[in-house]
């Protein structure tokens, strides 16, 4: 199971990371393209140190990374990190179906 092999913490970065808009919209972009910080910061209605305030959130839930380039950030989305919490997601759903399964043969057999 992924929760076997992530630390709690990493799993409170992760989803803390997922948790707000923001986030989850520069994950999207990120993982399409490849974005400056500064490119980034014009897309959204906020400082750009607000911005980089996000992008290092996502980078310490392993979500995205970032490369220095010359004299700019690039931001990448991470696929091992997004693997881990879609697989931790389809652990939560496969136990949810079971449950509903067993509901059902329960009810089936009065």
């Amino acid at each position: 199971m992924v929760v076997d092999l992530l630390h709690e913490t990493e799993l409170d970065r992760l989803f803390q990371a997922l948790a707000d808009a923001t986030r989850r919209d520069i994950v999207r972009r990120a993982t399409v393209g490849e974005y400056s910080v500064s490119g980034l910061a014009a897309l959204y209605a906020m400082s750009f140190a607000a911005v980089q305030k996000h992008v290092a959130v996502l980078e310490r839930a392993s979500l995205v990374t970032k490369e220095k380039r010359g004299r700019e950030q690039i931001v990448r989305g991470n696929h091992d990190g997004l693997q881990k919490a879609r697989q931790l997601l389809d652990e939560y759903e496969a136990i949810w179906r079971q449950r509903v399964e067993r509901i059902a043969d329960i009810l089936a057999e009065k």
